[in-house]
């Protein structure tokens, strides 16, 4: 699978991405792997080579959300090689599209072709539980920034976002790890408010299945770029009006501990089958 674009100059996090390269050295990655809120175990099943906090990379935003540690690190599994971000920057934490984008601009830069998004997000429909994994088939935008716009990218079709080719892989990897694998439509808010009871019935009225608050920006602007982009998500809450119980971003990364074994062991095999 390709598609790989030639670097446009204009794009932010070039030093960000040298760093990187000589932190880690001139490696060619299979994939870069972007972890959601409570979703970091699955460094403990990976062999890390080496690692570094985001507050030393000159020009890389700093995450200040609990459950993303900021950590980038040199990873293999299985002979492939993971540069894998251990947590994201979100909009809402600076407003800015192109940091809530950073992981797939760097990755870019530094020669990576395919991205794996995966994030926590809230259930839309009750058919769904809290601790299923959900393919992200396709996106809705209501953050209401355009991400290309902000960069004065050419105007250019990025549809379809995720990478068709990925979802057979991705249902063989669920088959062959024993995890039962859902897909759906995610909602990209800004965040950081949870959606009102009438706002979840608004956004099952437009075909939602999950709602979160990040991966829109990135899956995006990664698309545009030429990557190959598959995204997942851990389903951790019931969204306001589908249960009386009060949400809280506790909830969401307890849940993510809770299914962090089947969510290891799927991307173990989908990372391997790609």
């Amino acid at each position: 699978m390709n598609g790989f674009d030639t670097p446009n100059r204009n794009l932010p996090f070039r030093d960000s991405a040298e760093f990187i390269r000589r932190k880690f050295g001139d490696t060619k990655y299979n994939a870069a792997v972007v972890l959601g809120s409570g979703l970091g175990s699955l460094m403990n099943y990976l062999d890390q080579e080496d690692s570094i906090s985001s507050e030393q990379i000159p020009g890389y935003p700093r995450s200040t959300v609990e459950g993303h540690s900021g950590m980038i690190s040199k990873a293999h599994i299985n002979e492939k090689n993971l540069l894998v971000f251990s947590g994201r920057i979100h909009y809402y934490e600076g407003g800015s599209p192109c940091n809530a984008a950073a992981t797939s601009i760097l990755s870019f830069h530094l020669g990576i072709s395919t991205i794996i998004l995966t994030n926590a997000s809230g259930i839309l429909y009750a058919r769904f539980n809290p601790g299923d994994l959900m393919m992200i088939t396709d996106h809705i935008n209501l953050t209401y920034v355009d991400i290309l716009k902000e960069l004065k990218l050419a105007s250019k079709k990025v549809a379809p976002i995720y990478s068709p080719a990925f979802f057979p892989i991705a249902m063989e990897a669920a088959k062959s790890s024993g995890v039962q694998l859902k897909s759906g439509v995610y909602v990209g808010m800004t965040g950081p408010s949870y959606e009102t009871a009438a706002e979840v019935r608004m956004l099952r009225l437009i075909g939602g299945d999950a709602v979160g608050m990040s991966t829109i920006h990135e899956a995006t602007i990664a698309k545009y770029l030429g990557m190959n982009v598959f995204g997942l998500s851990c389903l951790t809450n019931y969204s306001t009006g589908l249960t009386p119980n009060k949400l809280s971003h506790s909830e969401v990364n307890e849940i993510g501990k809770k299914v962090s074994e089947d969510f290891s062991r799927f991307m173990i095999e989908f990372i391997t089958k790609i």
